[in-house]
């Protein structure tokens, strides 16, 4: 039986993968994000597109309006959508507070604050029984590494999924969330040339020698544990963590 699945980020990176997936199931799936033109290059057979900021009450209640009139229930809600902030406009100035300021504001609104923000527009037409809420969470959560305000919004999505999975639970809605390690083939580090790239080689060299397996992750790893978690056969899964790194974080 299709389902309808909702996904923040879908136009590209892990968020693309699963939509991919689940389209391939024959599920509706609806993507998100705030780049129009991203969207509606993805090329995800009969995906429905919706631009917004989700960091934006208002346009988040857009959404919802979309939501309600296009698909009613939701299925699957996925929170892909995020990023570490350095891939945003600089903040104006000089002065050092104005800049911590700005990267904390910038990463929270991006990682955290839109997935809040969305789960509580849709909570309500999450499919009961049988719903699944699903976050992005990262690696950076547990080590507190890279940029520490990202690894921090990410963290703070972990309190948000346990307590939601304590009140959905009655309903049959489970809520999960997945934390990768480092990714292959997304827009997380943009697409550096020169010194940035250099740094992403040694960010990917290192991400492999700490894996356990030897190999980098892929967009396609994190998707298919989505799809998993999103399946009647995770039905009893909820409110956990599940790390996709290689066993990087364990470390050798």
């Amino acid at each position: 039986m299709a389902r309808n699945v909702v996904i923040s980020g879908g136009g590209t990176g892990i968020g693309l993968a699963a939509a991919r997936l689940f389209a391939a199931d024959g599920d509706q799936v609806l993507l998100l994000g705030r780049r129009a033109e991203v969207l509606e290059r993805a090329g995800v057979p009969g995906a429905l597109t919706f631009a917004a900021d989700l960091a934006e009450p208002a346009e988040v209640r857009a959404v919802a309006a979309f939501v309600a009139r296009e698909l009613g229930t939701v299925d699957v809600l996925i929170h892909s959508a995020g990023g570490n902030g350095l891939l945003e406009p600089p903040a104006p100035g000089d002065d050092p507070l104005d800049a911590v300021a700005h990267s904390w504001n910038i990463t929270f609104r991006n990682n955290t604050l839109s997935a809040a923000l969305l789960t509580e527009a849709l909570r309500d037409r999450l499919a009961d029984p049988g719903g699944r809420v699903l976050f992005l969470s990262s690696i950076a959560a547990y080590r507190g590494t890279g940029v520490v305000a990202y690894a921090a919004a990410k963290a703070a999505l972990h309190p948000y999924a346990h307590q939601l999975a304590r009140q959905l639970g009655p309903r049959g809605v489970t809520v999960n969330v997945v934390a990768p390690g480092y990714i292959e083939d997304t827009d997380f580090f943009g697409a550096g040339t020169g010194e940035a790239a250099d740094a992403d080689a040694l960010r990917r060299e290192r991400a492999r020698a700490e894996a356990l397996t030897g190999r980098i992750g892929m967009p396609g790893d994190v998707a298919a544990t989505l799809h998993w978690l999103a399946s009647p056969h995770a039905g009893h899964i909820t409110s956990q963590i599940v790390q996709i790194n290689g066993g990087a974080e364990r470390g050798h």
